[in-house]
């Protein structure tokens, strides 16, 4: 039974999210040895044609789902971060540090999901009208959601063993495969469990490894060994995946930290923590031609597509992105997490869409390994809008003249229709007239809601077009969150 003593609050968790996402948005002034800061560097475009081809097809799919899920629901709080000793992280003072790890790696004894079911996941995802999925295989705690042969702190080994479905990660891929789901991998580099990383001869002082890697390179390169055998076990025994999702940017050459990675406020060692991703990469290549790779934030061959968390950029961008961010107030399982509501995150995908993005929506499962209805209800009426609109996201590509007031445009990839997307605010009164001074349609052009239901009259007034939008349609969609409508060349 967990104890009291070791829970995190509900407001001790939000703090520390505040705190950590602070410390993202603050750019630090940290000292990086003798080394030279690199500056931002250019995306990379990938080589490889079936890289490329599969690129695409993910861009086509604008919308999926990261789902977080692992020891750390059992007792409901923030995933992985409350083993890490860094001056945002809040535990309980009454707790020593050293007992507190011993209780959070025993929570392994805990974790019985018995009634965790990924077809329902999949079912939910489906529903809310996404087309991929990345699921942490490993967070950074080390523990493991697929049955590794590298270590006993999986959840194969423990009360969930003999459980027809306790090798997680199998079933969820193939639950989702069966609803035609891009599949995605996410894994950590860092690993926080093994002695290869955290060595028990020091003290864990924060998220890096804590040994000097250049006095001891036969442990570091003991780690890089265990990391490629876990990564070859993931490609080459759980079915086709589309995406290798590589998280904890901080393991990574030295000479390639920037000022994004200096922006986090994140201690960086002297030392690189080089695990070799061009070897790694060939490697999981072979069993899966044209896989993704994304080392987040580590920019050049092996991030084929950019991942900002839990922000949105400023402008559109010219090459591949996705917003990674959460449905509620956290990546996994909470107690009384607060969710978004659906008009917000199709807002959102509304306006990452027009700039070139794409959006993985954070979802954790309870600890019993279900969705609940809190996080259900946002999410079906996510779909129900899509199912009606979705023609103005699906496949489609960016205009130069992208956002105009509340007005978000994209446009089909031949360029033979346009989609102007009017958002609207929680009890908004749609105007009778939708206005823009950008794009204007070419003389002939046919102006149609995207639902197909009405054809929409339209005049050019000054240096705008004015599209007519009828009480009928004021009344039909007084309640939606946005208007969407075709504009025909």
């Amino acid at each position: 039974m967990v104890t009291s003593k070791f829970k995190l609050t509900y407001n001790f968790i939000q703090m520390i999210i505040k705190r950590f996402i602070a410390a993202v948005l603050i750019l630090g002034s940290l000292h990086v040895g003798a080394q030279h800061v690199a500056r931002e560097q250019a995306y990379q475009w990938p080589e490889d044609a079936e890289v490329k081809e599969k690129l695409e097809n993910w861009r086509d799919l604008k919308f999926g789902m990261i789902i977080h899920w692992g020891i750390y629901a059992v007792p409901g709080i923030i995933e992985s971060w409350a083993l890490c000793s860094e001056d945002w992280i809040e535990r309980d003072s009454t707790v020593s540090y050293n007992d507190f790890k011993e209780w959070y790696w025993g929570l392994k004894e805990e974790f019985n999901p018995v009634d965790f079911d990924p077809d329902q996941w999949a079912t939910v995802a489906d529903e809310a009208g996404m087309g991929y999925v990345v699921f942490t295989t490993k967070h950074h705690d080390g523990f493991n959601m697929f049955d590794t042969r590298q270590t006993d702190f999986k959840i194969t080994d423990g009360p969930f063993a003999d459980h027809p479905k306790s090798n997680v990660a199998k079933h969820v891929f193939d639950s989702f495969r069966k609803k035609d789901f891009m599949i995605g991998a996410y894994f950590s580099k860092p690993d926080w469990h093994t002695e290869y990383y955290w060595w028990p001869k020091y003290a864990t002082a924060n998220r890096n490894n804590n040994y000097d890697i250049r006095k001891y390179p036969w442990r570091w390169n003991q780690y890089k060994q265990f990391t490629h055998n876990q990564i070859e076990e993931l490609v080459s025994e759980y079915g086709p995946l589309d995406i290798l999702w590589l998280d904890g940017g901080w393991v990574r050459p030295l000479e390639t930290v920037n000022e994004e990675v200096l922006a986090w406020g994140a201690p960086i060692p002297e030392w690189s923590q080089d695990i070799e991703m061009d070897k790694i990469a060939l490697m999981a290549r072979e069993y899966q031609p044209g896989l993704l790779m994304v080392d987040r934030t580590v920019h050049g061959p092996y991030e084929n597509y950019r991942t900002p968390e839990q922000r949105i950029p400023d402008t559109q961008l010219d090459y591949p992105w996705e917003s990674c961010i959460t449905l509620g107030n956290a990546w996994s399982y909470v107690p009384n997490d607060r969710f978004k509501s659906a008009r917000w995150v199709i807002h959102t995908l509304i306006e990452i869409t027009a700039k070139n993005g794409s959006l993985l929506l954070g979802v954790g499962p309870n600890a019993q390994g279900l969705f609940y209805e809190a996080q259900i209800k946002p999410l079906k009426e996510i779909g129900q809008w899509l199912e009606v609109n979705g023609e103005v996201i699906y496949g489609t590509r960016t205009m130069k003249h992208y956002h105009e007031n509340n007005i978000w445009f994209t446009q089909k990839k031949d360029g033979s229709a346009f989609y102007a997307i009017r958002r609207l605010n929680e009890g908004e009164t749609i105007p009778s007239v939708i206005e823009w001074s950008v794009n204007i349609p070419e003389k002939g052009s046919k102006i149609m809601l995207a639902d197909g239901s009405a054809k929409l009259k339209w005049t050019i007034k000054g240096d705008k077009v004015q599209v007519q939008i009828p009480s009928s349609i004021r009344k039909k969609l007084q309640n939606a969150p946005a208007i969407a409508m075709v504009v025909s060349q």
